[in-house]
Order: C-alpha cells, then structure tokens, then sequence
C-alpha cells in the first residue's frame, strides 16, 4: 500500500483551548483552524467552549462570540449575516457552506470550521479569493450588446425569456461549489470551475445579451469548460440549492448544437 507524507510545514498541530466561564448550561465545542502567516508556525486547532445561550443560534454567531469575547485574534469574513453576501463561506463540519446560514444545532457533536478547501490561505478563515475573481472577469459577466438602446425605453425580455435566468442571477459567488469540486481542486489553474461557469451561462441565455457567440467561443477549450465531469459536488453543497452541474451541461450543449 503506498503511503504519503504531508510536508512538515502544513501538517496541522493541536492549539490552545479555551472554556468557558462556570455556570454556562448550554455548551459547545468549536474546533476552528488558525493560521497566521507572520508567526511562521505550522497551521493548529484550537478549541472553543461557547456557552449557546450569550451567542445567537447560527454558526457565524458563535464565531463573532469568540472573537468579540474569547479570542480577539480570531479571524475571518462576515458581511450580511443574510445569505446573501456569501462572505462567510468556511468548510462547517465537512461541508462547504455559509456559517451565517448553518444552525449550530444540525451539527451533531462539536463543530469543526476549517476555510475553504484547496485555496490559498490569508489567515484563520478567510481564503484568498485573487484567481478566482480573476477568472470571474475573464468571463466578461455583465451585459454586452452591439445595438444602440432603444431611445425611449429599457431593454426588454418576455416571461419566458426572464424565466430563463431563474436558478441563475441567486448565485453571490460564495465559492463553496468550486472549492467542493475535485475537478478544479486538480486543474484550477485552467478550469474555470462551477461558480464561473454557472456565471458564463446566466450570461450566454440572456435574450438581451449579443455576444452569445464570442461567449461560447471563450469557454470552447479542453481545459475551461470539459474538465467538468458531472461529480455533482457543486450541486450537493450550494448553499442557494442552486444547480451549477445543470448549467455546464445546459452550455456544453449550446456549443454542440452549433457545430
């Protein structure tokens, strides 16, 4: 049997623990990973007694608890704490997800929070999000037409072509579909991964777009668009319950359909 050796700098050690004061009736664990670049130390977890009842019922409460009374240094992403902004996007009990949508009581046992997985890490929580967003631009994600505006009003869409968008637009770019899929964990430099794609097909169906083509050109490549092979991770873990492994299908298609 073969047998592999992580390299000594990224094995990750056992960290500080942390309980909480006496008298707290309703404990947690949290299990959280930290790394700081500037201490040179090797990634740790440290572990975190929370007392649910000073902290609110989601994951996200529980880490702004800790940060705001137990461990200052603590750090990671937040914005809207709505599901919308997807800033919270962590790896919660082996699921990629958003911390400020995850109910600490549907984790059974301790709750282990890990960043984003198979990314660069800044520090603690938060992933550096540098390529991906560079691929997000690489697919020109805003409207391109060749046609003037109508002189009098916006431009238009039926129902049935607004429709079209629907399990689309709702995606706030979290992440947590392409940091879930082995494909883009072993080609991530030339694929662009569910997240992008699902952006480049909301795009390539919309009526009032005019660049179908050039899109379709764009994502013609062994590497951008075909590494996909319908695991279907990115489906079961969006947070949205969105259906990005639809979309590249739905996009392979078009540009078979054009040959």
């Amino acid at each position: 049997m073969a047998e592999f050796t992580l390299p000594a700098n990224s094995k990750i050690g056992k960290g500080k623990k942390f309980g909480e004061p006496p008298g707290a009736r309703r404990k947690k664990t949290f299990h959280v990973y930290r790394w700081n670049p500037d201490d040179g130390q090797n990634p740790r977890m440290d572990e975190y007694e929370v007392d649910l009842d000073r902290c609110g019922p989601m994951v996200l409460d529980a880490l702004i608890h800790i940060k705001n009374d137990i461990d200052a240094t603590l750090t990671f992403r937040r914005s809207c704490r709505e599901g919308v902004c997807g800033s919270c996007a962590m790896n919660i009990d082996g699921i990629n997800t958003l911390a400020c949508t995850m109910a600490t009581e549907d984790v059974k046992g301790d709750v282990k929070i890990y960043p984003l997985p198979h990314m660069p890490v800044v520090k603690d929580l938060v992933p550096d999000l540098t390529h991906v967003y560079a691929q997000y631009t690489s697919i020109k994600p805003w409207l391109q037409t060749q046609t003037a505006p109508p002189p009098d009003r916006e431009r238009l869409q039926t129902e049935e072509e607004r429709k079209l968008l629907d399990g689309l637009y709702e995606c706030i770019l979290c992440f947590c579909c392409s940091t879930a899929c082995p494909s883009y964990w072993w080609s991530g430099e030339r694929y662009l991964g569910p997240a992008i794609l699902l952006q480049a097909y909301r795009w390539i169906v919309d009526s009032r777009d005019e660049m179908t083509g050039e899109r379709l050109d764009n994502l013609e490549d062994p590497f951008r668009l075909y590494r996909c092979h319908t695991i279907m991770n990115c489906t079961k873990t969006c947070p949205k319950g969105l259906n990005p492994a639809k979309a590249i299908a739905e996009t392979k298609k078009l540009i078979f359909e054009r040959m």
